[in-house]
């Protein structure tokens, strides 16, 4: 894992497995939820060493502080080297703090079988919706 010298934003946080896909990563940036002091960023921005990037992801607003810039996509443990976690525990205990006495779990009807992938996409969107409602300000 060679260090380059300039990374492009949606590039970094796809090759450091923060995202699946490059379009993933491309596109979430591209609608604003990539900031870097406040401010959205563009996909192509390069990131810097030392830079603290604020990426809304699933309801959740993690700080990621930029270690190594790489630009290949590289095995979970060597990812975990180019950057530092900086989310508050909080924050990754949102969903936790939400969930707690909510009722039960998912329950499908016996026989029905698993969830079609049209149906997980929509099940995907719907619970999707709903952790993301009440963001506006992001």
């Amino acid at each position: 894992m060679k260090d380059v010298d300039k990374v492009r934003v949606d590039k970094w946080l796809w090759a450091v497995r923060l995202f699946k896909s490059r379009s993933l990563s491309t596109d979430t940036v591209k609608s604003g939820k990539v900031k870097l002091a406040g401010k959205a960023i563009k996909a192509s921005f390069h990131v810097n060493i030392g830079d603290v990037l604020e990426v809304k992801k699933n309801g959740f607003l993690l700080q990621i502080k930029v270690d190594k810039k790489i630009d290949k996509r590289v095995s979970a443990p060597l990812a975990a080297e180019c950057f530092t976690d900086l989310t508050p525990a909080e924050e990754l205990n949102k969903y936790m703090d939400w969930f707690v006495g909510k009722g039960k779990t998912e329950y499908r009807d016996k026989g029905d079988g698993r969830p079609t992938k049209k149906e997980r996409r929509e099940i995907d969107d719907f619970k999707l919706f709903y952790l993301e409602e009440g963001d506006e300000d992001f």
